[in-house]
C-alpha cells in the first residue's frame, strides 16, 4: 500500500516511488496508479510549470541548476523533470541531469528527476503529466521540464505548461540554430545564453535578430513573447527572467487566461487519452485486426478506396460494440 501521506509532506523518496509507479508499463500497475492520482489530485495545480527547450550544447542544464537555485533562494520549491533520451539497448534513462546538476540535487528543496522517453514522439516521457502532478501534491510549486531539444517534444511540452521558454546560443546570423520556426511561436519567452565574454556582442546581435523575427509572427493576444540575454554560468540576468515569468504569472491570472490555457490543455489530454485506449482496445480485439490487415491489404492493391475502408471498419467497430451492450443486457 503507498503512503499518500508521505508524498503529500513533501517526502522526496516516496515521490520518487510515486513516479515510479506511474511510469510503470506493467498492468498491474496501472490501477494503482490511477488511484493514487486520484487521491492527490485535489493537492495538485498549486505551482508554474515551466518547459524549457533548446538545441544540444546551449547550456539547458547549466541554466536549470543556475535558475533552480535561484528559485530555492526566492523561497520556491522546484522540481525538474528531465527528459533523458532512453537507452537504446536497456530502454531505461540515461541518468545523465543528476551529474549535471549536481549542485542543484543537493538542495534540500530540489527534486530532479531524469526520466527514460521510451521512445515517445523524440524525447517526452509518456508519463510527464502525471509526474507533474505528483510533484505538485508533494509541496513542489515550481515545475521545470526540460526537453531534449529535437522533433515533436516541444510541442508536446508545450501543451502540459504554463510558460514555455527557448534558450537560442549567440550565433547572429544562424537563424533558427536548427529549431523549427513553429517552435519559436509556442515560445512565451526566447532567451540567448552564453551571453559572456567573447560571446556577449554575437549575443547582443542575436537579440536584435530575435526581437525582429518575433514581430513578424502570430502573438497570442494574452501575452508578448520576450527576448532576454543571461549567463546561465555567471549567472547573470537569471533575476530578470524570474521577474519576466512573475509577470506572466500575475497578467494572466488577472485575465482569466491562466486557467483557460490549463482547462484547454486538459480538454486536449482527454482526447488524446481517449484516441490512445481505444486504439490499444481495438488492437487488442483479434476479429478487428484481422479485419484492419484485410482492409489495409484492399487498399495498398488499390481495390477499394481508403475513406469506404475506413467506414468499413468503424461499422465493425461499432457492431461488435452494440452485440456486447445487447449481451451485457
Amino acid at each position: 500500500m503507498f503512503d499518500v501521506e508521505k508524498l503529500l509532506k513533501g517526502e522526496r523518496r516516496s515521490l520518487a516511488k510515486a513516479i515510479t509507479l506511474v511510469e510503470s508499463s506493467r498492468p498491474e500497475d496501472s490501477d494503482k496508479a490511477q488511484k493514487l492520482l486520484e487521491k492527490i489530485l485535489p493537492h495538485s495545480g498549486k505551482s508554474i510549470r515551466l518547459g524549457i527547450t533548446g538545441v544540444p550544447g546551449v547550456g539547458k542544464s547549466t541554466f536549470i541548476e543556475s535558475f533552480g537555485q535561484y528559485l530555492i533562494k526566492q523561497g520556491h520549491k522546484v522540481a525538474v523533470l528531465a527528459i533523458d533520451p532512453s537507452s537504446p539497448i536497456s530502454g531505461g534513462s540515461i541518468l545523465g541531469d543528476k551529474t549535471r546538476m549536481e549542485a542543484l540535487s543537493q538542495e534540500e528543496n530540489a527534486f530532479i528527476r531524469p526520466s527514460p522517453s521510451l521512445g515517445f514522439l523524440g524525447g517526452v516521457a509518456q508519463k510527464t503529466r502525471e509526474s507533474i502532478l505528483l510533484c505538485e501534491a508533494a509541496g513542489f510549486d515550481y515545475i521545470l521540464v526540460e526537453t531534449v531539444g529535437v522533433g515533436q517534444s516541444e510541442f508536446e511540452v508545450a501543451d502540459m505548461v504554463d510558460f514555455f521558454l527557448v534558450l537560442m546560443l549567440p550565433n547572429a546570423g544562424d537563424e533558427l540554430q536548427g529549431i523549427k520556426k513553429g517552435i519559436l511561436e509556442l515560445a512565451d519567452a526566447v532567451v540567448i545564453n552564453k551571453a559572456d565574454g567573447d560571446a556577449l556582442s554575437q549575443a547582443m546581435q542575436t537579440f536584435a535578430q530575435y526581437t525582429s523575427a518575433l514581430e513578424l509572427l502570430r502573438h497570442n493576444p494574452h501575452w508578448k513573447t520576450r527576448v532576454l540575454k543571461c549567463s546561465a554560468l555567471e549567472k547573470k540576468n537569471i533575476d530578470t527572467i524570474y521577474q519576466l515569468i512573475e509577470e506572466y504569472k500575475n497578467s494572466t491570472k488577472a485575465t482569466g487566461h491562466f486557467e483557460q490555457k490549463r482547462f484547454s490543455q486538459n480538454q486536449e489530454w482527454f482526447k488524446k487519452l481517449t484516441g490512445e485506449l481505444l486504439e490499444k482496445k481495438i488492437q487488442q480485439n483479434k476479429k478487428l485486426s484481422v479485419a484492419r490487415d484485410e482492409l489495409e491489404l484492399k487498399v495498398l492493391r488499390g481495390e477499394m478506396l481508403p475513406l469506404r475502408a475506413a467506414y468499413e471498419y468503424i461499422d465493425l467497430i461499432l457492431k461488435l460494440l452494440s452485440k456486447n451492450q445487447n449481451e451485457n443486457d
